[in-house]
């Protein structure tokens, strides 16, 4: 890991193999969002530091070893990453804790899903054939569709997954034979650095994998436009994701964009017709929506309940969420953390103060918590909400809040059901819960929504393709379409046997 006296000495920039500070010297205190004070000082880049780290990747991939370093090789690599993050798993989990504000359990299970993912892209390129032959239709001719890295990849990624995100990126790219520069979020950028200094740990030949830390209006700008970059990799907010767009265009880069989510639950009655079925939708819609304080794309944000189940369903979600444990999350007990960050905070409360303008009802949550010894006083904390009697008009209901708001609407037939649930900008992901085996396939199938669960919420395979429909991007992340994205594609076409075409005389 990049040690601590590597952060004090503000030398968060890696391009070429070399730890520095900024070419300007400026620097930004990393906070911790329990109590909003400093525990951790970056080096703030900017453009100059971009183009030194896109040059450091271009030169590693024009001239160096690595994307033509055997597969077997770079599988190999993978998972020695994946065996150190198992190493340093409890170190990177209370650094995940501190730096995004999260509990340190689901820090724990980040690190152990980033270590998968080493892993699983280890073992995809590991087994694969070395090319696709296509029949030319004639024993002289051998075609062969092979696989090639694209390139000089830049990759930035959001504050709330900060080394999972990053993961879903990274372990692709370098087993594609990629070289890259990494931009993390400017609030959560620690565990980034870190496991760059676990792929130099690894054997990572230096600059193949290079980091910049900043802001995106300079970095990300930077390395969306940059010349030298041929695909750019984003994750984050739809706004600055149409920005990136924009910028890569001129050079028609590859373009991956994984935006945001307002993802339905869809809840129907024979769900809950037992006690323990009941038990288990409740439960699992608390799970849905304030995992990580709802910060979190897929989160199911919008709970839509079949109305003859409607009134108690909701009575005892909004008891049990009033029961939700907020606090700092590295104490024990505590099962949900702050928010991000104070903007992030005004964001939410303007959400909620707009939907109660708009005639919704509050049946949990909806302002601070009191300070407590787990909870300081300047801590971002917002106490889990849950806003009955929602409709579609509502700002709260269409857009993405990324907080701790759960918004209920009810429906009455299935049609009704589906309707709702597509009625969305975004197509990120849905849940649905029913009994009926038959309404499950049908209604997942009418579903516009990149990931449809049926009987539960949240779990992801890396086998399996992430992404969404509409506005919630484009391209894939994870399973092989994931590590495509990293790809181009070449036809090797060999004739045997060459004679004269005789089109022309001569």
């Amino acid at each position: 890991m990049a040690d601590s006296t590597e952060l004090q000495a503000r030398k968060t920039i890696c391009a070429g193999g070399e730890w520095r500070e900024a070419v300007s010297g400026a620097t930004r205190e990393i906070l911790d969002p329990a109590d909003a004070l400093p525990f951790a000082l970056v080096a703030e880049g900017d453009e100059k530091d971009t183009d030194l780290a896109v040059a450091a990747a271009r030169q590693a991939f024009d001239h160096g070893d690595w994307p033509r370093t055997p597969v077997t090789e770079r599988a190999a690599l993978l998972r020695r990453v994946a065996a150190l993050l198992v190493r340093d798993r409890e170190e990177l989990g209370l650094l995940e804790s501190r730096d995004a504000g999260k509990t340190v359990e689901e820090g724990r299970v980040d690190i152990d899903c980033v270590a998968d993912a080493f892993r699983y892209f280890a073992d995809l390129v590991a087994g694969e054939a070395p090319g696709r032959v296509v029949d030319a239709g004639s024993p002289d001719i051998h075609s062969v569709v092979v696989h090639e890295p694209v390139g000089v990849c830049a990759l930035i990624t959001p504050w709330n997954y900060p080394l999972l995100q990053a993961s879903w990126k990274i372990a692709p790219a370098l087993a594609a034979g990629n070289t890259f520069v990494v931009k993390p979020s400017e609030i959560t950028p620690l565990t980034t650095i870190a496991l760059i200094g676990l792929l130099t740990e690894a054997g990572l030949p230096a600059g193949v994998a290079n980091i910049v830390t900043g802001p995106g209006h300079t970095v990300g700008a930077r390395l969306a436009e940059h010349p030298d970059v041929d695909l750019v990799s984003f994750t984050g907010g739809l706004a600055s994701g149409t920005k990136v767009a924009r910028a890569a265009a001129p050079s028609v880069k590859k373009v991956a964009l994984e935006l945001g989510g307002k993802n339905p639950n869809v809840v129907f009655a024979d769900a809950c017709a037992t006690e323990d079925g009941f038990d288990t939708a409740v439960d699992q819609a608390l799970n849905a929506a304030f995992v990580h304080s709802g910060q979190v794309c897929s989160a199911g944000a919008r709970l839509i309940v079949e109305e003859s189940v409607r009134d108690r369903f909701v009575t005892e979600l909004a008891r049990r969420a009033g029961r939700i444990r907020l606090g700092r999350g590295t104490e024990d007990g505590v099962e949900c953390g702050p928010l991000v960050s104070a903007q992030q905070r005004a964001k939410v409360e303007a959400y909620v103060e707009s939907a109660l303008a708009e005639g919704a009802v509050l049946r949990s949550g909806g302002k601070r918590p009191d300070a407590s010894p787990q909870r300081p006083e300047n801590g971002y904390f917002y106490e889990p909400t849950v806003l009955d009697h929602c409709h579609r008009e509502m700002r709260v209901v269409r857009e993405e809040v990324f907080g701790p708001v759960l918004t209920v609407e009810t429906f009455r037939t299935e049609d009704e059901a589906v309707a709702l649930a597509n009625d969305t900008e975004y197509g990120l992901a849905g849940a649905v819960w029913t009994t009926d085996a038959g309404r499950a396939r049908r209604v997942a199938g009418r579903l516009r929504h990149g990931t449809v669960w049926i009987n539960d919420f949240h779990p992801y395979l890396p086998q399996a393709e992430w992404g969404g429909f509409g506005k919630s991007g484009v391209g894939r992340e994870l399973g092989p379409a994931g590590l495509a994205e990293y790809r181009e594609t070449k036809h090797v076409y060999q004739n045997l046997a060459p004679k004269p075409v005789r089109w022309f005389a001569g």
